[in-house]
């Protein structure tokens, strides 16, 4: 019998390659895998970039469509990136009657009118022109909103919009903490007038005879001005329930609620109210005609950063090592030229689970954009690397994103 041909060469199988592909590569080692673009070999001439292309001062493509829920007062869809956002403001009627404290903090019907501040939307929260006491005016506009809880903002993370949000779950601890923070920029930034949420009553100044012929022809809008305003009585409140509900969560959901319930609040629409003495109740009109939107104070736009450690171990051994040291340790890796740390703005999921320490600023613009940038909000946390001078220069980031997101909002 024959003896069998030696295999050649070519039918051997092939050696498995030891190299990963770049997706895997990214889960078993995402710090290397973010660094090494961050941080590309001097010699091959790349610019610092991201995992997902983008520069370190970059935002994701952001875009906005208003009037999406048919069944609300106000309501908006945003995207930044990944990251999608739907808000729907819904408005109800608080009678004063219902409210239990009413007759006791208010002063006499003629004295709240005199205190009401006139606010010039040109102008910024602290620079306001009035008739009177625009301190006392600012207190009363600000308990109103907040001790009757007139905007109520609720956000919650839909099932799926994630992995771990399953259904049947509890609120998580992020969806709390959201709310608080929309809730608390709502009432920092004064963005809801109080006097947008009052319905007026205004009696009529007529004889006992003329009393019995007062029909609802003769009822006055919530904003008329007339002789003996300053009787005017508050019937009713306005309360705002701002929903947001986050349904792809793909990094920074802030950025994308905050947007979603700045356009769903330019896009609300208030319906014409007002009180009719003989049912002693608030009536609204059906004519959409007649419905009057908001006239929010500015436009405050939040920005997010986050910052990346090219040291994985930065976050513990800041605290562990003495200043001297540290100091010392960054000193060698700038004479190097060897860059430590990046700030990204805009961070994607991916890039938030790399990084410690994050900063939001919360800008707006004077005069409709043309005037000088006023920070709203600064909020930093989880580490202190970012010092005064960059800041600074994140504060012009935000202005330039304050511009963009202007675009987008007008265009809606």
């Amino acid at each position: 019998m024959a003896p069998a041909a030696a295999a050649s060469p070519a039918a051997q199988p092939t050696p498995p390659s030891l190299s990963l592909p770049p997706s895997q590569f990214a889960r078993l080692q995402p710090h290397a895998y973010l660094l090494a673009h961050l941080s590309p070999p001097a010699t091959s001439n790349h610019p610092s970039i991201r995992a997902n292309g983008r520069s370190p001062t970059q935002f994701r493509v952001t875009s906005a469509n208003t009037g999406s829920l048919t069944h609300t007062n106000g309501s908006a869809v945003v995207r930044v990136g990944e990251t999608a956002a739907v808000c729907g403001v819904r408005a109800e009627l608080l009678h004063t009657a219902d409210i239990a404290s009413w007759s006791v903090t208010q002063p006499s019907t003629g004295s709240g009118n005199k205190r009401r501040k006139l606010v010039d939307p040109t102008l910024k929260a602290s620079e306001t022109v009035g008739d009177g006491d625009d301190e006392e005016s600012y207190d009363e506009d600000e308990s109103h909103i907040e001790d009757l809880n007139l905007l109520v903002p609720n956000l919650s993370l839909s099932t799926g919009c994630a992995p771990g949000f399953i259904p049947g779950a509890p609120p998580s601890a992020l969806a709390q903490s959201l709310s608080q923070q929309i809730l608390s920029l709502l009432h920092s930034t004064r963005l809801v007038r109080a006097d947008d949420l009052r319905i007026w009553y205004q009696p009529p100044n007529l004889g006992a005879e003329d009393l019995e012929r007062h029909n609802e022809s003769e009822q006055m809008d919530v904003d008329a001005e007339a002789e003996g305003e300053k009787n005017r009585e508050i019937k009713a409140f306005w309360v705002l329930y701002i929903d947001v509900m986050i349904i792809s969560l793909a990094g920074n959901p802030f950025d994308a609620a905050w947007a979603s319930v700045l356009a769903a609040l330019r896009d609300t629409k208030l319906p014409k109210a007002w009180w009719d003495i003989d049912n002693e109740t608030v009536v609204c009109s059906d004519a959409v005609s007649d419905a009057r939107k908001l006239s929010l104070r500015g436009m405050p736009v939040a920005s997010s950063f986050c910052v990346f450690e090219a040291d994985a171990a930065a976050g513990w051994r800041a605290v562990i090592l003495p200043d001297a040291e540290e100091e010392r340790k960054i000193a060698e890796d700038n004479r190097r030229g060897a860059q430590r740390r990046w700030i990204l703005t805009d961070p994607d999921g991916y890039e938030e689970g790399l990084s410690q320490e994050r900063a939001c600023i919360v800008v707006d613009k004077e005069q409709g954009g043309n005037g000088k940038t006023v920070v709203v909000k600064m909020e930093k946390n989880g580490g202190w690397a970012i010092d005064g001078r960059e800041l600074r220069q994140l504060v012009d980031v935000s202005s330039q994103r304050w511009n963009h997101v202007r675009q987008i909002l007008e265009q809606c």
